[in-house]
């Protein structure tokens, strides 16, 4: 089964990384998806699997204030932050993230290689090293990726997480991820994958 020209080696993104258009106002830094991290991973040919958007998918394109783009970054995004975690939207987040892992668990079932997965910090919902909370960047996790890890964790599974933010060193750190050579954060307890 899959003796094709598919390289079965896949990889987990963040929705704003191939469609900016979805991030909260005020916060894009391209005009339609990170080029440079995508042609990154075309040219790795690795199958790049788009997570859904929990903010988009929760809150609406807006977020819930059409006014966000007018406070401070960390500001809209704590207050997003705080709305993401209203018990309305979790419901919503929780399905998202049952949604990404049972993809997850299908490729694996199948001999997929899943080199990783790649959030945006200083993100309330994805970021990996850095969040937003409190009205400043602060090291941690975001909502989404927190319930990512989890979830892997409950199905002991291991996966690099790598968080990324608009610079040279975040095309070098997901490069580093393909290759296999990044140290990075490991869901404790489980298997490597």
């Amino acid at each position: 089964m899959f003796t094709d020209k598919r390289s079965k080696r896949v990889i987990f993104v963040a929705h704003c990384i191939l469609n900016q258009n979805a991030i909260s106002d005020g916060t894009a830094d391209y005009p339609g998806s990170h080029v440079d991290i995508i042609r990154t991973l075309l040219d790795a040919q690795v199958g790049i699997i788009q997570m859904p958007c929990p903010e988009l998918c929760c809150l609406g394109l807006d977020r819930g204030n059409i006014l966000g783009a007018e406070s401070p970054v960390v500001v809209e995004n704590t207050r997003i932050r705080k709305e993401i975690q209203r018990p309305d939207a979790v419901s919503l987040l929780d399905r998202l993230v049952e949604q990404v892992i049972s993809q997850i668990i299908e490729y694996h079932k199948h001999g997929f290689k899943i080199l990783g997965i790649v959030g945006i910090n200083r993100s309330p919902s994805c970021g990996v090293d850095t969040t937003s909370n409190d009205n400043k960047e602060i090291g941690g996790t975001g909502v989404f990726v927190t319930r990512i890890k989890s979830a892997l964790a409950t199905c002991n599974l291991s996966i690099p997480v790598i968080g990324i933010k608009s610079d040279n060193e975040s095309i070098e750190r997901v490069r580093a991820l393909l290759s296999g050579s990044l140290n990075f954060e490991m869901v404790e307890n489980g298997r490597g994958i």
